[in-house]
């Protein structure tokens, strides 16, 4: 065919649609709403919600009643307490040598669990001398005799987990019952900047420390800070006097320092001799003394921590079963 002929045709075709009329979308029939069609949708929304109820998480229980659980919990930095069924701990008749710290931390302990005020504590010295022990003795040694709704709750916080601590103390503030918040081994290197968040806690803040909440500390180190931090800034500060009590402060926030030293050899054996009578372990005396001595000196050190690890070698030994009463 000509390619004018197509020409026309193809015009003929193109005005033929353009005087067609569109049609217009197809609508759907409205449907009658009536009482059957209601009842199928009401039926269907509680199947839905019954589902949804179902699949949904459990609510939080209220405030006060997890802590009724347990008497100890492990902070996360998440927002969740763990409890603790069966504290890791020693009697506190068993710890020797530390008799005036002890004393004193149990009457400050005692106060603070009667509704009256405490201070805040760090213990602080040589290592393996009982520090955490007699902070765990004092609380169930408390706790004997006290009624559920009146048990001292004890709360561990881990040395990095330090910055949720206001998390924390905003979750028991409106709690009934009385916390201790313990951290053990507390110290601060280099540039870590996480101790103002203790600070602020302990004094200082605009809501403060809960009435309800008292902080036990132990460490190593008196002011918790590296010894070469505060010399370094003497020797680089501009004006070193503040910028060493800027770093000191953090230790003069807790209201009573219990100091602990090295052991004596006749203290050692005192607190190996207390285990033995304690656990029923049969030896000579001065068969006891000799390895205990022995061991100590293999050790480099007297401590009640080293008495307790030559009580388990020595129970082990004489197939002693040690079971913390």
């Amino acid at each position: 065919m000509p390619k004018k002929a197509n020409k026309t045709a193809s015009k003929t075709t193109s005005k033929a649609a353009a005087r067609t009329p569109v049609k217009a979308a197809t609508k759907r029939p409205e449907t009658a709403f009536d009482g059957t069609t209601a009842e199928r949708i009401a039926t269907a929304l509680e199947s839905i919600a019954i589902l949804l109820a179902a699949a949904s998480p459990e609510l939080e229980p209220e405030l006060g009643e997890p802590f009724a659980d347990a008497d100890a919990f492990v902070w996360h930095p998440d927002g969740r307490l763990t409890p603790v069924p069966r504290v890791s701990r020693v009697e506190i008749g068993l710890l020797k040598g530390v008799d005036r710290m002890r004393d004193i931390l149990m009457e400050n302990t005692e106060r603070f669990a009667n509704g009256f005020p405490a201070n805040n504590a760090l213990l602080w010295g040589a290592r393996g001398m009982g520090k955490s022990s007699l902070v765990k003795a004092a609380h169930a040694s408390l706790n004997l005799d006290r009624k559920p709704a009146d048990r001292l709750k004890l709360i561990e916080i881990h040395r990095e987990d330090i910055e949720s601590l206001p998390g924390l103390m905003e979750l028991l503030r409106s709690s009934s019952f009385r916390f201790i918040v313990f951290c053990d081994d507390l110290s601060f290197d280099g540039n870590d900047a996480s101790y103002k968040s203790l600070k602020a806690v302990l004094e200082g803040g605009i809501e403060g420390r809960p009435d309800n909440v008292i902080l036990y500390a132990t460490s190593n180190r008196r002011h918790l800070l590296a010894r070469e931090m505060i010399e370094n800034e003497r020797s680089t500060a501009i004006n070193p006097g503040e910028a060493v009590e800027e770093k000191v402060s953090l230790s003069d926030r807790f209201g009573l320092w219990l100091g602990f030293h090295r052991c004596s050899q006749d203290e050692y054996l005192a607190m190996v001799k207390g285990y033995c009578d304690h656990f029923g372990i049969k030896i000579a005396d001065d068969e006891l003394e000799r390895e205990a001595l022995e061991w100590s000196t293999t050790r480099g050190s007297r401590s009640g921590r080293v008495a307790w690890q030559f009580t388990q070698e020595l129970a082990g030994r004489l197939g002693v079963r040690l079971s913390v009463k």
